[in-house]
């Protein structure tokens, strides 16, 4: 290689680790937001659909009870292959580059979705549909298992010290952006005629996704990688194999970031799937007015998250998370006392009230907290892995817990133990975790 080669390749080297300008951060900003809205909008639509809609199209042949415990169970089966995905897309983008990963996850995650709007049902294919459905589900959850973590390392390897949390709860925003759409979408087409929801209308909002996707994309591919991971291989400061590295170096890290997850999760997955279900199937009241509540509790997040965010820049990601194990202990009881009232109003106003009450202060700071709790050559793989193994087994079981709890038990005092017990687990964890706000990336 001559001197003209090697300085350019030098040159190459120090411009990937220069930090971003201003334009180039909104950009990172903006991608991360929307790779999670889009993350968001394909698991809301699956939740809500395995609430609504799949128990009586996939698995129509089986007790009522039974296949809504089944079109869960499908949901579930997403969330247990996000671990997978997290742990190889954490895998590569600890080795290879963040960018590049993110972009290999949207794909996945919107061709899955994709998919599923054109399944035929029972009826037309028999077993096979439920069977595909489980297939496209898994791939589905392969793909959204890599993209958050890939989406918060962008931006908070990138973003300044003091205002990680702030500019971490971006990627969190595309939380309720994505519930929003979504919800907007179902409540629409829910508007339609029984039998024509059942048979075309609940596929639009599926359809729909490759829109999303193909932003998502063409945005994701104006971004350069991570600064801070061009530094780190620039120095040949990678590992060999980032996974196994977390458990040999940090497993209390690890084991950290599932247990602070589990209040979190369960608590948003029992609110937008299990809630949806119990007050349509249950109380017998119009599917609207628990998505009604989705909806506004959605609004109210994509304030309350950026200023939890905020808020743990100034006083901790570490007492925010305390402070929502507390609030979750507190709520478990009121959310059943004030949804079972039966009345419109009450649920709707509940479901939006514990949304931001129980899971938007300890979701705000969460995309700088646990990256941060990690070094550079296994951030993605601990945080990604961590916080998919507390989705699938907190967030994917819960609304199958929920609905057996409330069969076995005839009554919801069972699911606010279960709420409140996974509370004091996140508890206990932010007790014994580390406060690193303060902490160089």
């Amino acid at each position: 290689m001559n001197d003209t080669s090697l300085a350019s390749s030098d040159a190459s080297v120090v411009d990937a680790q220069k930090e971003f300008s201003p334009s180039e951060f909104k950009t990172v900003v903006t991608a991360s937001s929307i790779g999670t809205m889009v993350e968001w909008y394909d698991f809301t639509i699956y939740g809500t659909a395995s609430a609504l809609v799949f128990n009586k199209i996939f698995f129509p042949a089986i007790d009522p009870f039974l296949g809504t415990i089944a079109a869960f169970g499908s949901a579930a089966v997403g969330l247990f292959a996000r671990p997978f995905g997290g742990a190889i897309f954490g895998h590569f983008g600890d080795k290879l580059g963040r960018k590049n990963m993110l972009m290999a996850t949207m794909m996945i995650m919107g061709l899955g979705t994709f998919c599923i709007g054109l399944l035929p049902d029972y009826n037309t294919i028999g077993v096979w549909a439920p069977i595909l459905l489980v297939i496209l589900r898994i791939l589905q959850g392969i793909g959204i298992g890599g993209e958050w973590g890939g989406a918060a390392l962008m931006v908070i390897e990138s973003a300044p010290q003091k205002r990680r949390g702030f500019f971490g709860s971006f990627v969190q925003f595309g939380y309720p952006l994505g519930l929003l759409l979504s919800t907007i979408i179902f409540s629409l087409v829910s508007l339609l005629p029984e039998e024509q929801f059942l048979k075309w209308g609940w596929r639009i909002p599926f359809l729909l996704s490759v829109a999303l996707v193909s932003l998502g994309m063409f945005i994701r591919s104006r971004v350069r990688e991570s600064p801070v991971f061009a530094k780190a291989k620039a120095q040949k400061k990678l590992v060999k194999q980032p996974v196994i590295e977390v458990f040999k170096r940090h497993p209390k890290e690890f084991f950290s970031a599932i247990g602070l997850k589990a209040s979190e999760v369960s608590w948003i997955y029992v609110l937008t799937i299990f809630i949806v279900s119990y007050v349509s199937n249950t109380l017998g009241l119009p599917k609207s007015v628990a998505l009604n509540g989705v909806l506004l509790g959605a609004c109210l997040e994509m304030f309350t998250l950026p200023f939890f965010g905020w808020l743990s820049d100034i006083i901790g990601r570490r007492i925010l998370y305390i402070t929502g194990a507390v609030a979750s202990i507190i709520c478990a009881y009121p959310l059943f006392i004030l949804v079972g009232s039966g009345d419109s109003f009450t649920i709707m106003l509940a479901i939006a009230l514990f949304m931001n009450i129980c899971h938007a202060p300890m979701y705000g700071p969460q995309a700088a907290y646990f990256p941060e709790l990690f070094g550079t050559s296994v951030r993605m793989s601990g945080a990604s892995f961590g916080v998919q193994v507390a989705a699938a087994v907190f967030g994917g079981l819960s609304p199958i817990i929920c609905a057996v709890l409330l069969k076995v038990l005839e009554g919801s005092d069972g699911i606010s133990v279960y709420l409140i017990t996974l509370a004091v687990v996140t508890l206990i964890s932010a007790i014994f975790t580390r406060e690193t706000r303060s902490e160089n990336l």
